[in-house]
């Protein structure tokens, strides 16, 4: 097993005093290791990202906690979809957020949404409670509401310390602005994290532009199945070709985006990530 870092990481309230930091979002041990590698403070694990990411085995959160030092953080989401859960969901992602808890995350990543699409402050607060002492990611959903900085005082109201957003649009680079606003209105009271399409070449005009200091990025890519006979017209999915794909990430991808924060930081860091 991996030695983990011990530091519990900034408070929310020095947090300008503190490295920029890297969140990868990863599906894999092996992947998990490469963010690690490259120089990721944090990882978020999922399973099924093609349907945005759900929650991970038991198996898999007990094989990356043992492989990686850095803090995990693992996405507490039954399914794909809408974000809007019903009550035996809701008591199965209380179910999962303690097996999480048991197996080492340091964190978690989760939101609910009510059926007009607004946060559902109360259900998403009790998760919070009941994920505690872990730290708590609103994440993206908040994107699918009719007005991402309109809903950070809900987010707030959660008691989740930190909010993952687009801005409202696919990538962060098209919502810079609303990014923007939400970093301003955070004051102090929750981290606003950029999420969406950030690579190395992004990430200098998003950080610049809105003043976060909290990333999010996949940076997946494919390779082809060693496999090497298809048989065709038997789909056990949607996207047959999908099935004769491999996604992860590179090392490289990480370092590169990695050493592009360093470089806005003005200094060299490996400091742990809040947890």
């Amino acid at each position: 097993m991996r030695e983990r870092d011990g530091t519990d990481g900034e408070t929310i309230d020095d947090r300008d005093a503190d490295p920029m930091q890297l969140e990868i979002c990863v599906d894999s041990a092996e992947s998990a290791m490469a963010a690690e590698r490259g120089g990721a403070q944090r990882v978020e694990l999922c399973s099924d990202l093609m349907e945005g990411g759900i929650t991970p085995s038991h198996g898999l959160i007990a094989q990356v906690r043992r492989s990686i030092a850095i803090h995990l953080f693992v996405i507490i989401r039954p399914r794909g979809g809408d974000f809007c859960y019903s009550d035996q969901e809701l008591e199965l992602m209380k179910d999962d957020i303690a097996h999480a808890r048991e197996l080492g995350a340091d964190g978690l990543t989760l939101g609910v949404l009510d059926e007009q699409a607004h946060v559902d402050v109360e259900r998403t607060r009790q998760l919070v409670r009941h994920a505690e002492p872990l730290s708590v990611t609103f994440h993206r959903a908040i994107d699918m509401t009719p007005d991402p900085s309109a809903e950070l005082d809900s987010v707030i109201d959660t008691g989740a310390q930190r909010v993952l957003t687009s801005g409202g649009a696919p990538s962060a680079s098209q919502g810079l602005a609303a990014i923007a606003r939400m970093q301003s209105m955070a004051k102090g009271q929750i981290r606003v994290m950029a999420g969406g399409g950030i690579t190395a070449e992004t990430v200098a005009g998003i950080a610049q532009a809105t003043g976060a200091r909290d990333f999010h990025a996949s940076l997946r890519r494919h390779g082809s199945s060693p496999v090497r006979y298809r048989r065709e017209g038997v789909p056990l999915g949607e996207d047959q070709v999908g099935e004769y794909l491999r996604y992860g990430v590179r090392e490289e991808d990480v370092r590169a985006l990695a050493t592009a924060l360093h470089r806005l930081d003005g200094k060299q860091t490996s400091a742990p990530a809040a947890r």
